[in-house]
């Protein structure tokens, strides 16, 4: 089931620029293994969902898969053959906004090669490009 907030303040936001890095939640926190986002965009409640559902199918049970990124952002969108004008359109579904740098998913408690199957398939989904990080001991 796609995520949404249970409740927002607006109901419509502004579009926004995606031009900074991200400097909050760009580490491997949780997991031992993470998928690290190189480009800026939007990732859909529905893409989040369906990375969820591949990963979990492809690690069988075994590990955690943490996710990191949530759908705060209400993008909207005017029926199709609608004249212009007539104001800004209704929200059409929710999106996370993806800074470059910023750790969209985790995985714990399985082998390196195990974790880089599961993000190769995530990745394969996401409309922006990610790789794959380790966590850093100190």
């Amino acid at each position: 089931m796609a995520q949404m907030p249970k409740r927002v303040k607006h109901r419509k936001v502004h579009r926004g620029k995606l031009k900074r890095l991200a400097h909050r939640g760009n580490k491997v926190s949780f997991g031992d293994f993470g998928l690290q986002a190189l480009e800026a965009g939007w990732v859909s409640a529905n893409v989040i969902e369906a990375a969820r559902i591949t990963a979990n199918r492809y690690l069988g049970g075994e590990g955690k898969l943490y996710i990191r990124i949530f759908p705060d952002k209400p993008i909207t969108s005017t029926p199709l053959e609608t004249r212009m004008g007539k104001g800004k359109g209704e929200p059409d579904y929710w999106a996370a906004v993806v800074q470059p740098g910023t750790v969209l998913y985790e995985i714990g408690g399985v082998p390196e090669a195990v974790a880089r199957g599961a993000f190769a398939r995530i990745a394969h989904k996401l409309p922006v490009k990610a790789r794959c990080i380790a966590r850093r001991r100190a």
